[in-house]
């Protein structure tokens, strides 16, 4: 699947989040203690992969970790601003906890931090399957010419 491009400075207000909130779970950038939390959480549930770009979010300053967090456990990540500048991801929810806003709200807290690094753009790389996702969610452009892109040659 393509790249998108997103106007960082045209947003949808995060109502995702504030649904969120309401139900208990808060929305949140990670903090540098939260590493080793967040890796463990991130390769557990999705890849090693998806862990290395996430230890890549906590290297920048402020982190590029974004984080859905309830009853002290986290429940879903984004990741902004690490495999390449100004792309957004990976991502991802567990699956007991899908339906509930959550992946939208993450989805919007990383792109607003990467408008407040100064990014006008943003990019989502190879979206795959979850193309409705974020079709619903954002207004969106697909990146022709953009297959396999930044991945090319990744092991």
């Amino acid at each position: 699947m393509p790249d998108l491009l997103v106007r960082l400075y045209d947003l949808p207000e995060n109502t995702a989040k504030i649904k969120c909130q309401q139900e208990g779970v808060t929305i949140r950038l990670a903090i540098a203690p939260e590493l080793h939390i967040v890796q463990d959480f991130v390769e557990k549930n999705f890849s090693k992969g998806w862990a290395s770009e996430a230890t890549v979010g906590f290297a920048r300053s402020p982190v590029s970790v974004a984080l859905a967090v309830e009853n002290r456990e986290i429940v879903g990540f984004a990741v902004f601003d690490a495999t390449y500048r100004a792309f957004f991801g990976p991502t991802g929810v567990l699956e007991s906890h899908r339906g509930r806003g959550i992946g939208q709200a993450l989805l919007i807290e990383a792109l607003e931090g990467l408008y407040k690094m100064g990014y006008g753009y943003g990019i989502i790389g190879s979206v795959g399957e979850a193309l409705g996702f974020y079709q619903k969610c954002l207004e969106i452009q697909t990146i022709e010419g953009s297959v396999p892109g930044v991945y090319k040659g990744m092991l």
